[in-house]
């Protein structure tokens, strides 16, 4: 998979890779002529007193090193510049298809896991990526070309690379074997206390008054000494890896100085020449250094990039159809005969649902908990598709329509209000950002929203924190319904979203919202009796069906369930 995931985002960047490569090899051939040029200098200069030859030589050698810097500067600034391009543009990637997800794909990976794999798993890609770039070329050079110049330097030695190579290879070949599962158990456990920390920082407050805080601790500290467990187990291995590795470079080094110096002394082999098998042998040690060095990241990054491409491949289960149609407006929203399941659900949630919702009117949705009324704002925002049925806008199956289209017609105000880090005002444009001061004043005129927004420091340009836990939960509500109107849609869908305002604010809201909904469609879905008393056709639901339907005048003379419904939250006297 981290072929994979290179490949499509790594030709971007072609030309920088290429410069990087061919620097890399001018850098990985001008060491390995270093040493040549330190036995000539000991063998013509040293040896023969000649002072002039080793100032020319050693010349040559310091012009060779300070080019290598130079070289090596300019490798490592491409380089970076090359794996943060490419960490950059897979973050897009990965961010811009989470956004196409439904809630069937969010709810597949998780929030934490998909935080995780655009952040962590990518940082280790662009880790491996920038370490490749920097060691790929030269590490493959250098032990090759440090083999055939140790060769070219006495044959006689070289049957000790015939030892020493093979060894290191079996190091190489066990580190790879013990350390790609245990990457890979790595990153999952870093989504587990991705997980916790979230579901605590989200939940303090229901954590602390329901006094978990001790079991919350308990869980965190068991994931993440699981975490630490498996980590440790890693760095055993690497550990004992690298001692490994140096014993058998330590005793390389002994053993061609110990049958070197036997050559040297009987006149078979020049003492220039030793010393530079010498340093091509480290080359070819260090060489195989750095190839361990790689081993170390490459699990960790083939497992991360696993997990990247699961989700660059996953393909919404909500998407846009092959020829979208554009129908005349006209406001209409009709559910027709819908079925409706979520996935691996055993029994459907919605059975054989039908009502009309039109222009200029309010329609209401009622029923107990679990009586799909979300759901019905889910389908038609198509969060998910219905099983079977159809919902229709304008006059058309809303899977028949881009999604953009059919966005562009609906405000959607959820049961829970969220609110994005920025000002009062960036957040009312959040839907039409060429709104005006004076819309927005509007806007928060009719939510019953303006006395608070106007005693904030700075009134519309007050600063709103994430989520918006600066303000209550009455006041995001409120401000949520203010970024709806802003948008002026043709179709507002109000999903239990009053149900944190009191009675009066609630009635002052919804008479200023009439007037400003005269040629829209209204949706509300409600717990409360109270706020959908006035609407021009009440839908009752009652496990998933509809089981009764009409102005509530009409559903008290006609509908036992809504009867009960009004009874026990306005009591016998009021619904009589």
């Amino acid at each position: 998979m981290l072929i994979t995931l290179l490949r499509r985002f790594l030709p971007r960047y072609a030309p920088q890779t290429w410069f990087v490569l061919l620097l890399l090899l001018i850098q990985s051939l001008a060491n390995l002529y270093l040493p040549n040029l330190n036995a000539d200098i000991i063998n013509n200069g040293v040896a023969k007193a000649d002072t002039d030859y080793i100032w020319r030589t050693g010349g040559v050698m310091l012009g060779v090193t300070l080019l290598l810097g130079i070289l090596a500067v300019i490798a490592v600034y491409f380089a970076s510049r090359t794996s943060m391009g490419v960490g950059r543009d897979v973050r897009a990637a990965v961010f811009a298809s989470v956004q196409s997800f439904s809630a069937r794909e969010m709810n597949k990976f998780g929030t934490a896991s998909l935080i995780t794999r655009n952040t962590n798993d990518v940082q280790q890609v662009q880790l491996f990526l920038q370490i490749a770039l920097t060691f790929l070329v030269s590490a493959p050079i250098l032990a090759i070309g440090g083999v055939i110049m140790a060769i070219r330097e006495d044959a006689t030695l070289s049957w000790l690379l015939v030892v020493v190579v093979p060894l290191m290879g079996i190091v190489i070949g066990i580190l790879l074997y013990l350390g790609v599962p245990l990457f890979q158990k790595v990153q999952k456990k870093v989504d587990r206390i991705t997980q916790i920390m979230r579901e605590q920082i989200t939940g303090v407050r229901v954590v602390r008054a329901f006094r978990r805080g001790e079991t919350e601790r308990v869980r965190f500290e068991e994931a993440n000494a699981d975490l630490t467990a498996t980590q440790l187990r890693v760095n055993r291995v690497f550990a004992s890896a690298f001692p490994a590795l140096l014993a058998i470079m330590n005793l390389s080094t002994v053993a061609i100085l110990w049958f070197g110096a036997s050559l040297v002394d009987s006149g078979d082999m020049p003492i220039g020449n030793l010393t530079a098998f010498l340093q091509y042998i480290m080359q070819i040690l260090f060489a195989v250094m750095t190839a361990t060095f790689m081993v170390i990241l490459v699990p960790r990054a083939e497992a991360s990039s696993q997990r990247i491409v699961e989700v660059l491949d996953t393909t919404s289960s909500i998407t846009d159809p092959a020829r979208p149609v554009e129908p005349a407006p006209t406001g209409v929203v009709e559910l027709v005969n819908i079925d409706f399941a979520y996935p691996h659900s055993e029994r459907p949630v919605l059975h054989g649902l039908s009502f009309v919702a039109r222009p200029g009117k309010t329609t209401a949705i009622i029923g107990g908990t679990g009586s799909g009324k979300s759901t019905i704002v889910n389908l038609i925002t198509r969060g998910f598709d219905v099983t079977s049925g159809e919902v229709r806008l304008d006059g058309v199956d809303v899977r028949e329509r881009s999604l953009e289209s059919l966005w562009s017609r609906l405000a959607v105000v959820p049961q829970t209000a969220y609110l994005f880090k920025g000002t009062v005002a960036q957040n009312l444009r959040f839907g039409r950002p060429d709104a005006t001061d004076e819309e927005l004043w509007r806007a928060l005129d009719i939510a019953q929203a303006r006395d608070f927004v106007a005693e904030m420091d700075g009134g519309l340009e007050a600063q709103i924190d994430q989520g918006g836990t600066n303000v209550s939960g009455g006041q995001r509500q409120r401000l949520a319904i203010a970024r709806a109107i802003v948008k002026r849609p043709a179709i507002y869908l109000f999903d239990d979203c009053f149900s944190a305002l009191d009675a009066g604010t609630d009635a002052r809201l919804r008479a200023a919202l009439r007037g400003e909904t005269t040629d829209a469609t209204v949706i509300i879905v409600a717990q409360r009796v109270s706020t959908i008393l006035r609407a021009d056709h009440i839908v009752v639901l009652d496990e998933g069906r509809v089981v009764g339907a009409g102005t509530h005048a009409e559903l008290m003379e006609t509908s036992h369930e809504y009867r009960e419904i009004v009874e026990s939250q306005l009591g016998a006297a009021a619904a009589a």
